[in-house]
């Protein structure tokens, strides 16, 4: 399977869940950073991820060739992440056919209500868990 991770400013919500990720990958298995920049995805890359991407065509490009896609929520909203993830980024996240497993962190404008609070490294461990089921 093809597992891309997205992330941006700099990129530690996605090295965290590469981290996570490699330990618990199949040989077959690839997992693709893409960086909104070039901060995220070389801290990505440094944490174990096959390959690595940056910018707004590369994420739009590779997204839709991914199995499953993992990231904070806000790789779905619009001018999210401080403006990095354009509306270009987030419509080819949302509209292609992976599976999105998305980090309910919170985005200035965007509240989340009815999620408990909870430490974000056990959030982390439930996105390895899932992604290992998907894999089964």
């Amino acid at each position: 399977m093809k597992i891309a991770i997205i992330d941006g400013m700099g990129g530690g919500i996605g090295s965290q869940v590469v981290a996570r990720l490699k330990q618990i990958l199949r040989r077959e298995d690839t997992l693709i950073a893409l960086g909104t920049n070039a901060a995220a995805t070389g801290s990505m890359v440094k944490s174990g991820a096959d390959v690595g991407a940056t910018g707004e065509n590369a994420i739009v490009v590779t997204a839709p060739t991914a199995d499953i896609i993992v990231g904070p929520v806000g790789i779905v909203i619009p001018n999210s992440l401080l403006g990095e993830i354009s509306p270009n980024i987030a419509t080819a996240i949302a509209s292609c056919k992976a599976i999105k497993i998305l980090i309910p962190l919170t985005q200035p404008h965007v509240e989340l209500i009815g999620l408990e609070a909870r430490p974000l490294s056990a959030t982390l461990d439930d996105v390895a868990s899932r992604v290992q089921e998907l894999l089964k």
